[in-house]
């Protein structure tokens, strides 16, 4: 470990408490007055570990409402968080990131096709439409950054014109066929809305996340060697092509599942990676677990600020990853400049 950096386990082992403290206290906030002690026993009852004296009402607030919300804000951050961190590290790439990348504007495409025209329905159905539009989009961003050149700066543009595309054909399909009604709900969802979560919602991303999660981790000796290049890392024995391919599939399938749950947020998978690194180095063991719980932490609070900044309106917590994620991005840059 170079001097400065912190040990990720020492991070780890603090942040996940320090998660589910913010889990806690995001419980609590909102027009109806709760306590960390109502949130905590609440979740007891539930969970068959006690009884509490918290209203029929207070109850559902809690566990109907707000905790899944909050939680799938946590599983939210923690896989758009990861997701950067494998992308930058595939392609070499610092700017790689599901957004940016065009992954959830494809994901957006796909789940908007679902609901808009009925071709499928439920969580499953949303989520295997999002997949499909992921894939297409990221096939189609890679193709035209290998025909453009293959650089960084040709992926980056390739990027930003399948961003474009997808969600230009996103509003022509929300404008062309859906309501009055259903168009400001999809408008809403687009721009990453939390305030629909459920506890299906909840199951469906923590399991594919936790999946995709432990399949990167497991391969993190492969993604360090990605870092020193393709032939760097095949003359260390990795089977290149097809680890590619498995691991942009993962990505491409934790992103799709998170957009159906949640819409398009911007920037976690950009930002954390980055600070991940400053903190604990480049090696992929330590750099995902450290993102993940960085990214679950910081996506809690921007749902509370979302939730609160503007009450009793919802700003879509899109808007707020944008709004926090941009000044810590310029003073990430700002210091990656101070010290090369």
């Amino acid at each position: 470990m170079r001097a400065g950096r912190l040990p990720s386990s020492l991070i780890v082992l603090g942040g996940i408490p320090l998660l589910l403290l913010s889990i806690a206290v995001a419980v609590t906030l909102g027009p109806a007055p709760l306590s960390v002690t109502d949130v905590a026993g609440v979740v007891g009852a539930r969970l068959g570990l006690g009884e509490t004296d918290v209203s029929r009402i207070g109850q559902g607030i809690v566990w109907q409402l707000r905790l899944p919300r909050a939680v799938l804000a946590a599983i939210c951050g923690a896989g758009l968080g990861a997701c950067g961190a494998v992308l930058q590290s595939l392609l070499r790439n610092p700017l790689a990131d599901p957004f940016l990348l065009g992954v959830s504007a494809g994901a957006s495409t796909g789940a908007v096709l679902v609901v808009i025209l009925g071709l499928g329905g439920g969580a499953i159905g949303l989520t295997a439409g999002a997949f499909v539009g992921a894939l297409v989009a990221f096939a189609l961003v890679m193709t035209l950054g290998a025909v453009a050149g293959g650089t960084t700066t040709h992926l980056v543009l390739a990027g930003v014109a399948g961003t474009q595309l997808f969600s230009a054909l996103t509003s022509f399909v929300v404008i062309t066929s859906a309501d009055a009604e259903q168009t400001r709900g999809v408008l809403f969802w687009l721009l990453g809305s939390l305030s629909g979560a459920r506890w299906n919602d909840v199951a469906v991303s923590g399991a594919v996340c936790a999946v995709c999660l432990l399949l990167c981790l497991s391969r993190a000796g492969a993604l360090d060697a990605f870092a020193l290049g393709q032939d760097t890392a095949a003359a260390l024995g990795v089977h290149v092509t097809r680890l590619r391919i498995v691991l942009l599939v993962a990505t491409a399938l934790l992103t799709a599942t998170l957009v159906a749950a949640a819409g398009a947020i911007g920037f976690v998978g950009l930002v954390l990676p980055q600070a991940a690194r400053l903190l604990v180095g480049p090696r992929h063991r330590a750099l995902l677990p450290v993102t993940a719980v960085l990214g679950a932490i910081l996506l809690v609070w921007v749902d509370v600020l979302a939730t609160t900044v503007a009450a009793p309106q919802e700003v879509p917590v899109g808007v707020m990853t944008a709004l926090v994620g941009v000044p810590a991005f310029a003073a990430l840059l700002a210091r990656r400049g101070r010290s090369s």
